[in-house]
């Protein structure tokens, strides 16, 4: 999946620092291990409440890491990517994608009409 070049520079900072797993792992536990699934959780709460505001913490908004999966397409698709190269981004068929996330497709009318006059009008 492609990654933006600031988190490229993250990950390579990173293993530059750590290395990597005799596995290929990125990220293990101080003893070389898979990091387990309690702490995981620990940190990603950890990390909402140092992220953000004490009413979305509350919130379910990024319950689980899974969720920032489904944000990340849901963006793709309401910047305007194309359905068959989001699914091939997200590892997904394009009806899977369409089931999936055609609810979260922004209902901007305006731009949308905007968009089809314009190709009308070529």
């Amino acid at each position: 999946m492609p990654i933006p070049p600031e988190l490229v520079a993250i990950l390579r900072a990173h293993i530059d620092r750590f290395g990597v797993g005799a596995d290929g792992r990125l990220f293990r536990s101080e003893r070389g291990n898979v990091v387990s699934s309690s702490t995981h959780s620990r940190v990603w709460e950890e990390a909402r409440t140092l992220s953000l505001a004490p009413d979305r913490v509350a919130s379910p908004l990024a319950g689980r890491p899974y969720h920032l999966r489904h944000a990340g397409v849901s963006l793709w698709l309401n910047a305007g990517l194309p359905a068959p190269e989001v699914a091939q981004r997200a590892g997904h068929s394009v009806d899977v994608l369409l089931k999936v996330y055609a609810k979260c497709l922004d209902g901007d009318s305006s731009r949308m009409n905007e968009r089809i006059e314009a190709a009308l009008s070529r």
